[in-house]
């Protein structure tokens, strides 16, 4: 009789799942398999009485030894037809994971399409057997693709310039930046005034990039998902007929589930050669990649504010670093940061700069609006009304811009002081006219706008403040006898998070405006950056004065910034302006005209502003001249909250941890809005003259900080954000 037939010895494999948030589960958990599984395999795991996706990682440098008497779980399954995640992504995930104090696995699931995370493997194998799954390609030349998908075509023969038959032809300064593009190795700092044909630039260095390898991948980054279905339809115009319909894929959360998930398998694949995307892009398996772009660098919002709070921009230049890849920062007005990087004395990155705006078009005129002197309690100036009612007669369009939605920020009663404030937040509720409610925009509870004071009964209570739908309509008051050169009326329009929340909205919205058929635009920031106008010659700017003096030290940065965006959707068809005989206009009304931020913006003069925000910030030890981490706690009170944050403090002193000699602790405050949805919140900044020391503290305060948790039962959740944007 022949022996029994004995079981195949298990393989241990180590897989990254997605455990909670700051819990002690290691950052690698071990499974059996049967076979042996390559690094960057994806597979369903049981995790407690749950199956989830995981990662199979590389080999711990520390082996994991398992208890005693403990064996691994089995891995349930393989999801087949998909090749793993190679070692460029996984050392991507690494890092973020390590620099920005979180989980490995929260990282490298997060960063996997929301679908890709629910499908079986047998669902998965269904759908990789669709015909449709991966966006239409034109046939290979020769070979197979990566991961089993079709290869990418070979392109066609570029004319002169590389960039296609519907390329245009590049200005001297876009063509000298190309070409230093071309000839070094970066990263990159592309100083483009606005209107100077950035994006032009962007894909002669793309189309250069996929010319020199019919592997090579391109992502292109924006700050925001709006700007997406332009940039979108601009670069499958110039590359869809040289590389097929689908190299061109966008990634964003915007898109629904299957949307996602169909683009990351195309890039996944190598089948999309260009990828367009917001931050959560940075993440995208990209095996070909030889070019990022990441335009207006300077933008906040590349920094993600839940989770891992990572900064898109810096991990892009990261990864630029590690996978061989040329790396452009773009920007009108780049961050301090990037500025600073790109000086001769630092030299980290190779500035670029172009200074003249596309067809010889000039830079909008600043005027400035002295408040003081203008009729006591005016929204509008009479000066800028006159302006803009010229405009529109003259069949021009205007955008005015002002940072703050709704009607007002309050409403007020004068008999008892009453505020509308959030019952469950220390923030007003915020008056929207449009539909007669309260809402606060932390927590986002909304109520019926009462008929009388709640506090004395007052049926006059006034709203206090401003925000983009009370301007709208006073703006509509006072452009009603206004006629255009089509014989009808002058027409005002809004946009902000309230008028596109719906799907379709801000496309249809936009598609308006560039047809002409509004005539005033009002909106917030989201349409003072990256929108190309071409008939808007007036921007204004209503109450930007706030940040001025707040307490933020990246404040004046970020105003500075957004004046100068929403300057440069003025005047942005050299032609048009032309033919209008009117020249650029950006009208600002404040109260403090002498202010020398204003000064250095009438002067379009970006380098004088860095370099004196830059001067003051060395003298006070500020980022870029010191690095800084934020510890944040949420608790039920703020006591609590305080007390768990002086308690990790005290903890890391007695200890005492590494770094700590070169690491400033300061004393717990609670935060600006310090309630939010009735959970406090308090925050501890850290700061220090070197990142190497403050990153060793981090990691060596992480254990101090789980056990200082379970000491205080009232704290709800803590994190740490390293590099904050808000401090």
């Amino acid at each position: 009789m022949p022996p029994a037939a004995q079981p195949a010895p298990a393989h241990l494999v180590h897989v990254a799942v997605s455990t909670p948030a700051h819990s002690t589960v290691g950052d690698l958990l071990s499974y059996a398999s049967p076979t042996p599984l390559p690094p960057g395999t994806l597979v369903r795991v049981p995790l407690g009485t749950r199956e989830v996706l995981g990662v199979v990682w590389d080999e711990p440098a520390t082996p994991i030894a398992l208890p005693a008497g403990m064996a691994p779980r089995a891995v349930a399954g393989v999801l087949a037809g998909i090749a793993p995640l190679d070692a460029a992504w996984r050392a991507l995930v690494a890092f973020t994971a390590r620099y920005y104090q979180r989980a490995l696995g929260e990282v490298a699931l997060a960063a996997l399409p929301p679908q890709l995370r629910e499908l079986t493997p047998e669902q998965m194998a269904r759908r990789m057997r669709r015909p449709a799954s991966l966006p239409p390609l034109p046939q290979a030349g020769e070979g197979g693709g990566e991961g089993g998908g079709p290869a990418p075509p070979h392109p066609k023969p570029l004319p002169q310039g590389g960039e296609g038959a519907a390329a245009v032809h590049l200005s001297a300064e876009q063509a000298d930046a190309a070409a230093q593009v071309d000839a070094n190795p970066g990263p990159f700092l592309l100083f483009g005034s606005t209107g100077s044909g950035k994006t032009e630039v962007y894909m002669h260095c793309v189309a250069r990039a996929l010319a020199a390898s019919p592997q090579a991948q391109a992502l292109v980054m924006v700050p925001e998902i709006n700007l997406t279905p332009q940039l979108e339809a601009r670069f499958v115009q110039r590359f869809a007929p040289l590389y097929g319909a689908g190299a061109v894929v966008s990634l964003h959360s915007g898109m629904t589930h299957p949307q996602r998930l169909k683009s990351w398998l195309a890039a996944h694949q190598g089948a999309a050669r260009i990828v367009l995307g917001t931050r959560m892009a940075v993440f995208a398996s990209l095996p070909g990649l030889a070019l990022i772009v990441v335009d207006e660098e300077h933008d906040a919002s590349y920094k993600q504010q839940e989770g891992a709070r990572y900064s898109a921009r810096d991990l892009a230049v990261w990864r630029g670093r590690e996978q061989a890849a040329k790396v452009i920062l773009g920007s009108a007005t780049p961050s301090l940061e990037s500025w600073h990087a790109s000086s001769p004395e630092v030299g980290r990155y190779q500035r670029l700069a172009m200074p003249s705006r596309i067809g010889a078009g000039e830079l909008p005129r600043l005027r400035l609006v002295d408040m003081g002197q203008q009729p006591r309690g005016a929204v509008f100036a009479p000066p800028l009304v006159a302006a803009i009612t010229e405009r529109v007669q003259q069949g021009e369009q205007c955008l005015v811009l002002l940072n703050r939605r709704g009607f007002a920020p309050v409403l007020h009663c004068h008999a008892c002081g009453w505020k509308s404030d959030c019952p469950h937040c220390s923030a007003h509720q915020v008056f929207h006219k449009t539909d007669r409610t309260l809402r606060c925009h932390h927590c986002g509870f909304a109520q019926r706008v009462p008929r009388a004071c709640p506090g004395c009964g007052n049926p006059d209570i006034a709203p206090v403040g401003r925000g983009t739908e009370q301007l709208e309509e006073q703006l509509a008051q006072l452009l009603r006898n206004v006629i255009t050169p089509e014989r009808r009326a002058a027409r005002v329009a809004r946009i902000d998070a309230d008028t596109t929340k719906h799907k379709g909205a801000l496309e249809e919205q936009l598609a308006q405006v560039h047809a002409g058929e509004v005539d005033v635009l009002v909106g917030t920031q989201m349409v003072a950056k990256g929108h190309d106008f071409r008939r808007i010659t007036l921007v204004a700017a209503v109450q930007p004065d706030g940040a001025l003096f707040s307490s933020d030290f990246r404040a004046p940065e970020r105003l500075f910034a957004l004046l100068m965006q929403a300057a440069g959707r003025a005047g942005r068809d050299a032609r048009y302006v032309a033919s209008q005989d009117s020249r650029p206009e950006m009208w600002l009304q404040t109260w403090h005209p002498d202010h020398a931020l204003y000064a250095a913006l009438r002067r379009h003069d970006y380098p004088a502003f860095a370099t004196q925000q830059l001067t003051e910030r060395r003298e006070a030890g500020m980022p870029p001249f010191a690095y800084q981490a934020l510890v944040r706690a949420d608790a039920r009170s703020q006591e609590t909250a305080q007390a768990f944050l002086q308690a990790a403090a005290d903890a890391a002193r007695a200890a005492p941890l590494p770094g700590l000699d070169h690491v400033f602790i300061f004393p717990p405050v609670p935060l600006a809005v310090q309630r939010v949805a009735n959970v406090e919140r308090a925050q501890m900044l850290l700061e220090s003259p070197s990142r190497a020391a403050l990153q060793r503290f981090l990691a060596a305060w992480q254990p101090l900080l789980h056990t200082e948790r379970s000491r205080h039962k009232g704290l709800v959740r803590w994190l740490v954000d390293v590099d904050p944007q808000a401090v």
